[in-house]
């Protein structure tokens, strides 16, 4: 039996989110299960719970890594496993490093620093879906960046050419 890697996606997003940006969030999550991919996210409501919950409908494997050491009240996503890293929004650098690539839902201040991070850091697609548009200083999308309108879209830029299990494997990196 072939083994192949299991591709890592985060999925950063708003906690206050609109009702658009959690049904865009919740069907990523879906998508992204459905493809075998490990969902990576805050672990905090809004966007993270929404896509944690699309992917754990489809028995996908959601790994939250969050900014507390767990004791800090509100909201929390469904994951299957929580990284508790007590770095406060640092903890945005752990996501986006552990990432394949990136999905942004939606835009918040740490959304944009989770856009940025994973710009830097260069490697990796980066997808926005709504939110932060971001560009060059002469007014053309940022390259390294890509902006879609839908969340099939998005699965699709950021798993193009990356190997994935099939789905329900609950795979981890080879």
């Amino acid at each position: 039996m072939e083994v192949r890697p299991v591709v890592q996606v985060a999925v950063c997003g708003p906690a206050s989110a609109t009702p658009a940006e959690l049904a865009h969030a919740r069907r990523v999550g879906e998508l992204l299960a459905a493809r075998g991919a490990t969902v990576l996210c805050g672990g905090g409501g809004g966007v993270m719970a929404a896509v944690a919950a699309g992917a754990r409908s489809g028995d996908g494997l959601v790994i939250a890594v969050r900014p507390d050491d767990g004791t800090a009240p509100g909201p929390v996503a469904e994951a299957t496993a929580t990284l508790l890293t007590n770095l406060g929004q640092a903890r945005n650098a752990v996501l986006v490093w552990s990432a394949d690539a990136v999905i942004t839902v939606g835009g918040s201040w740490g959304t944009l620093s989770e856009v940025a991070l994973a710009m830097r850091r260069g490697q990796v697609p980066v997808v926005v879906l709504g939110g932060w548009r971001v560009v060059d200083a002469t007014g053309e999308p940022a390259p390294g960046s890509r902006h879609v309108d839908t969340p099939e879209e998005a699965v699709r830029a950021a798993l193009a050419d990356r190997p994935v299990r099939g789905a329900g494997t609950g795979g981890r990196r080879a």
